[in-house]
């Protein structure tokens, strides 16, 4: 049963239109439908057909036209997906609606499918914009309608291994339709983080300028900027290489907020990698000069926001080892073997 679902007869729905509710729920659409759909059945459409075009016409007037949808026969029960247009913004709002209780009652697997077919639907209509939710949600309506049709006694198969066989083919459907969601909603969230990468970049070469002036803190203006710029760089390729996996059911704000992070964390490495090198800790094998030292200490610097492992590594070997200390007193004493081993034997 759909969230907007109310339990009601099928006498509020088929009398006078002042006593139905102003927003109808899809759950009285679905009534209104099967009414109208036996009472054309008996010639007597005429009768029902003036209150389901009423009720039609306040459904779609809140929740938008109808752009696709499925009707049981022998059931109050359906499916449907709706379109309202935005002035802004301009992209219009899909909704999945179903209504399916009744029919399935007897069906738990298919009720379980239909489940999973409300499920992807919320995540579409919540992730995705655009094509990609569009397309989404009319393969997770078609499966939809697909599965109900396996209970309408109209449409429903004759034998149980048809019954089986069809409910299999639409569980494959029903994964490529996954698959479809979490590709588009990956590609979604990597242009929010790599917006939020290229903005946090931006603002960091320009906040240095101010800093161009000092002597002193141009090393670490330098290091900054490059390893910011190693940092989206990394980023890019890892994305144009495929393997680039972002949070994408977190919302919109966060994964850009993560964006925004990474080149901080590349700037941050590369000002500590490259204070290491100017400091003396630890060496470029350089020696032309200033201008090239400074040349070097860019490239670690951009190197260090490129490959977080890399800077975590050198920083390490930075660190100064400490040696073993001798354990004094009877604990540094090993004992002696009890009895010879396999070795000593041998």
């Amino acid at each position: 049963m759909s969230a907007t679902s109310q339990q009601i007869t099928p006498t509020q729905v088929t009398t006078s239109s002042t006593s139905v509710v102003e927003e109808p729920s899809f759950t009285e659409l679905v009534y209104a439908h099967y009414a109208w759909w036996r009472k054309r059945h008996n010639g007597k459409a005429a009768d029902a057909d003036a209150t389901y075009r009423d009720v039609l016409r306040r459904f779609e007037s809140h929740n938008g036209r109808l752009v696709d949808s499925f009707w049981c026969s022998n059931l109050e029960s359906g499916i449907a997906l709706t379109e309202q247009k935005r002035p802004f913004p301009f992209q219009p709002r899909l909704r999945f609606h179903r209504e399916s209780d009744w029919a399935t009652k007897q069906s738990p697997l298919i009720a379980t499918e239909l489940h999973r077919c409300d499920e992807l639907a919320i995540r579409a209509r919540t992730v995705l914009t655009g094509v990609r939710q569009r397309i989404c949600l009319h393969l997770v309506t078609a499966s939809a309608a697909h599965l109900l049709s396996l209970v309408d006694a109209a449409t429903a198969p004759s034998t149980n291994e048809d019954t089986v066989a069809a409910l299999e083919h639409e569980r494959d459907a029903l994964k490529r339709a996954e698959r479809y969601y979490r590709h588009a909603a990956n590609g979604q969230a990597q242009i929010l983080y790599f917006a939020g990468m290229v903005t946090v970049a931006v603002l960091i070469s320009v906040a240095t300028l101010l800093f161009l002036t000092i002597d002193e803190w141009r090393v670490g203006v330098a290091a900054l900027v490059a390893g910011a710029v190693g940092a989206v760089v990394s980023v890019v390729q890892r994305i144009n290489a495929g393997g680039f996996q972002v949070e994408y059911d977190v919302g919109r704000p966060y994964a850009f907020f993560l964006g925004g992070l990474r080149p901080l964390i590349g700037g941050a490495f590369a000002i500590a990698i490259a204070f290491t090198f100017s400091s003396g800790i630890l060496h470029l094998p350089i020696t032309e000069g200033k201008d090239h030292e400074r040349l070097g200490l860019v490239v670690v610097s951009f190197l260090a926001g490129f490959s977080e492992r890399w800077a975590q590594d050198t920083l390490t070997t930075a660190l100064p080892q400490q040696s073993p200390q001798p354990t004094q007193g009877p604990a540094a004493e090993a004992p002696e073997p009890a009895g010879l081993s396999e070795h000593d034997t041998a």
